[in-house]
């Protein structure tokens, strides 16, 4: 970036483009479990016809780590560590969307699940290192929390003999959360609009998500 800079060269990314794809697939995570969807297509698979009690998603206390593009909310806190716990001790769910960086390494372990509560659901759709992984198969394990939806794992692939694949309580997707098709369409969007921009000196600000110029 730094010799970018000096040849006065202009970098743009495509951040935000999958952010749509994401965001409905947390609210379908959370309507699974709300609902108790999976505990009915695994009855589905048995040939089952048994009822069961599923919740509401009206009315929780949702918990989003990272907003950038993909996390609206209603209240702002601080990353520190008391705050952090004093969220996830309210929280229903706690949606994992951050960047992989060395404050956010391993940022949900044992300490956090004993906050949660037994009835609380993790997502990650963030990176797989922000979860302590062999912790959280202990917290499912242990019922310390009700369960988790991973986009993400660590590691990544999901190894087939995995522990994880095995528990009733977890979903696992295989990082597709944001490709939708309408994710090339979004990225020629920023990129026609960019070089647009190119020759017009006077309208060189507007330029869409500049890393560096």
């Amino acid at each position: 970036m730094d010799r970018l800079r000096e040849q006065n060269v202009l970098v743009a990314n495509a951040s935000g483009i999958h952010a749509p794809g994401i965001a409905e697939q947390v609210l379908g995570y959370l309507l699974v479990f709300a609902r108790r969807i999976h505990r009915g297509i695994r009855q589905q698979s048995a040939h089952q016809w048994r009822h069961y009690q599923a919740t509401e998603l009206m009315g929780s206390t949702v918990t989003v780590v990272g907003l950038g593009s993909i996390g609206p909310t209603d209240e702002v806190i601080g990353f520190e560590p008391d705050k952090i716990h004093e969220a996830f001790a309210r929280s229903d769910y706690v949606v994992l969307c951050s960047p992989l960086t060395e404050t956010t390494h391993g940022l949900v372990g044992s300490e956090e699940f004993g906050t949660l509560g037994p009835d609380a659901v993790v997502v990650n759709v963030g990176r797989g290192p922000l979860i302590e992984t062999s912790e959280l198969v202990d917290a499912l394990r242990k019922g310390e929390i009700g369960g988790c939806a991973l986009d993400v794992t660590d590691p990544e692939p999901l190894p087939s003999d995995h522990p994880l694949w095995d528990l009733d309580n977890v979903i696992i997707t295989p990082h597709m959360g944001g490709h939708t098709p309408e994710h090339w369409p979004r990225l020629a969007d920023i990129l026609a609009e960019n070089a647009k921009l190119l020759d017009d000196e006077t309208e060189q600000e507007g330029f869409r998500n500049v890393i560096t110029n």
